[in-house]
């Protein structure tokens, strides 16, 4: 861990250099990447100082306790095991600091929910889950904005499109992707029966321009009136945009606004953060199976997550954890579930971490 910390001290500084260099400040894409590379370093050099201080301070501890007697001693193991304790727990921020990076940490956050099987009741449902995102990004200050919304005749989500923006977004959100089940008696239910409906969660870092470059002779763009609610200008003016990406074939519609100009930048948005997961799973071998694997196919038997009303109860199925908060849950209060799957995720890199080194030392 010294040899890592040294190394990453040394990238660190050469990195801060650099940052004062105008070729590379005229380099939008290299700058953007160095500071993104300083910030992620920035932290596990502070707690690597942190750490070689608390070790320092431990050596003249054990000095002090070495050269005092009676009572003072006592005092002296007193501030040693606090030291410790505290040396501890640097210890274990620093193994997760170190743990590689998601390279989508520092990415805002593009999530698609849709009614999938259930019928008017899925897309009920799917309002649901747009509503508890929403009141979990108030909490934690995040930017909430609806890129697309098609609702259905009672008032549910056929599809809805939101982008998240603040800080530390996609660790906290990556794991919403999936079928989430819903078990409670339907508006439309009149014997007062429990039906199991389902909706798609997919969760997209959003590609910011260095990230994806979309050559405009690579797109079909279509302009018509949109069929949704709106106000006078909105359906009685070609103001949707409809932009296909040959190469792929990826279709991105967007309508809300009444600015053509509007739904064309949405919806390219929304085109570069799919082609970039598209790009990610092909680097890592999986190219449409990542995005499949988290929409599935919309049915209740894929589900990563139930909702049972009756119970008031959340279970999250990749973990087996189970609450009894499903109220607080959909209001937002969602960290009880997202907490519990970020640590999952680090223990299990840190046991692969740690298995790496034992065959490495071998």
């Amino acid at each position: 861990m010294r040899d890592r910390l040294e190394e990453l001290e040394r990238e660190f500084g050469e990195i801060e250099a650099r940052l004062g260099d105008p070729e590379i400040i005229a380099d939008r894409k290299r700058y953007t990447a160095e500071t993104r590379r300083y910030k992620q370093l920035e932290a596990i050099v502070a707690t690597g100082r942190e750490l070689r201080t608390a070790d320092e301070e431990l050596i003249a501890g054990d000095e002090l306790w070495a050269e005092s007697t009676g009572p003072e001693r006592d005092e002296v193991r007193e501030m040693i095991d606090d030291a410790r304790l505290h040396r501890t727990e640097l210890e274990a921020q620093l193994r997760l600091q170190l743990l590689p990076r998601d390279p989508n940490d520092d990415k805002n956050v593009i999530i698609e929910i849709r009614g999938a099987e259930g019928g008017e009741e899925a897309n009920l449902f799917a309002r649901d889950l747009y509503t508890m995102y929403q009141g979990y990004a108030a909490q934690h200050g995040w930017k909430f904005e609806t890129l697309e919304a098609r609702e259905s005749p009672m008032g549910g989500f056929t599809e809805v499109i939101v982008l998240l923006s603040g800080d530390a977004i996609w660790s906290r959100m990556k794991h919403e992707g999936g079928p989430h089940r819903v078990q409670r008696v339907p508006v439309t239910e009149a014997q007062g029966r429990v039906h199991t409906s389902s909706a798609t969660v997919s969760v997209l870092p959003e590609a910011e321009d260095v990230d994806v470059d979309v050559d405009p002779n690579d797109l079909d763009i279509d302009v018509f009136r949109s069929s949704g609610p709106g106000g006078q200008s909105v359906n009685t003016t070609d103001s949707a945009v409809r932009i296909t990406h040959r190469p792929t074939g990826l279709v991105v519609s967007m309508q809300d606004e009444k600015s053509q100009i509007q739904n064309r930048a949405k919806a390219l948005r929304v085109l570069r953060s799919r082609l970039l997961a598209l790009e990610q799973e092909r680097q890592a071998s999986e190219v449409s199976d990542a995005r499949r694997s988290q929409i599935g196919g919309g049915g209740r038997s894929e589900k990563i997550r139930t909702y049972n009303y009756k119970e008031n109860r959340v279970s999250d199925h990749r973990i087996g954890l189970t609450l009894y908060q499903l109220d607080k849950i959909l209001a937002g209060a969602l960290d009880g579930v997202v907490e519990p799957l970020i640590q999952h995720e680090q223990a299990e890199l840190l046991t692969g971490d740690e298995a790496d080194t034992r065959r490495t030392e071998r």
